[in-house]
């Protein structure tokens, strides 16, 4: 009878541990997916995505050394048409790494600018954000980003 109790706690503790390592793979992939969504709308100046990526909080570090937020990213994109050219870039992600500590997580990846136009190199920056999950959604609080030298 003694084993029981001993028994039952070993089994809580093993399932909360299968349960979280499940919701550890479920975040991660859902970040993954919105990394990507991300990319793909940043490509053509996709607003909507951006308001979905950005929390209201946002601190911005660009390659350039500047320091923006998400409204002056915003004020940006309203007023530009969304731009599908053959020289805008395309934006992927490679060398992706997530890291999870409860409600935040810290996202880095090489993020590869595709340049169409014959007369432009393709570039590289590291990137590297920090999510909060608030109301159920990641959101990028914060972002740096560093150009990768030619």
């Amino acid at each position: 009878m003694k084993l029981f109790p001993a028994a039952f706690v070993l089994l809580f503790i093993f399932s909360a541990f299968q349960h979280t390592s499940i919701q550890t793979d479920n975040d991660k992939k859902i970040l993954a997916e919105l990394l990507d969504d991300f990319l793909a709308g940043a490509s053509v100046n996709d607003a909507e995505m951006h308001d979905r990526f950005w929390a209201e909080d946002l601190i911005y570090t660009g390659s350039a050394g500047t320091r923006t937020t998400k409204s002056e990213i915003m004020d940006g994109l309203n007023n530009q048409a969304v731009n599908e050219s053959e020289d805008s870039p395309s934006y992927q992600a490679e060398d992706l790494q997530i890291q999870l500590y409860g409600d935040t997580a810290v996202v880095a990846f090489r993020l590869v600018a595709l340049f169409h136009a014959a007369d432009e190199e393709d570039k590289q920056f590291y990137n590297t954000g920090t999510f909060l999950k608030r109301d159920g959604q990641w959101k990028a609080v914060a972002w740096q980003a560093t150009r990768i030298p030619d």
